[in-house]
């Protein structure tokens, strides 16, 4: 129930692409103050543009960013996203691009900036 309801408030289209694993409810030490933690996950699909079988999923990179506060807590994103690397050139890396999903959304900017920063053309948000 409880993931049912972050998903209600998640940014549009980022759950057709990641999973939501888990959500805590958890206190800072220093202020006592209770915040939540969505953890992502990207799901096991390459990019459009990429011939699947020349790629294989090798490991996750993650990043934790600041959503806007949900009833006076803070929200952050734990987004882990997957690397994909060449088979036959394994020091070709790519990763999904997702800077459509911030385009046009209400997002902070901190989430903003990360999900402009997965495209392969950030020139054009200059």
């Amino acid at each position: 129930m409880e993931k049912e309801i972050f998903k209600l408030l998640l940014p549009e289209g980022l759950l057709e692409h990641f999973k939501l694993v888990e959500v805590k409810e958890l206190c800072r030490l220093t202020d006592k103050k209770l915040f939540y933690e969505l953890h992502l996950e990207e799901n096991n699909v390459l990019h459009s543009g990429y011939e699947s079988s020349l790629y294989e999923s090798k490991d996750f990179t993650e990043i934790r960013v600041q959503d806007f506060p949900l009833r006076g807590k803070d929200v952050f994103l734990v987004i882990r996203r997957r690397r994909w690397r060449n088979k036959t050139n394994p020091k070709e890396i790519v990763r999904n691009d997702y800077t459509y999903i911030a385009e046009g959304s209400k997002l902070t900017k901190e989430l903003a900036d990360f999900l402009k920063g997965t495209g392969r053309y950030t020139g054009r948000y200059d």
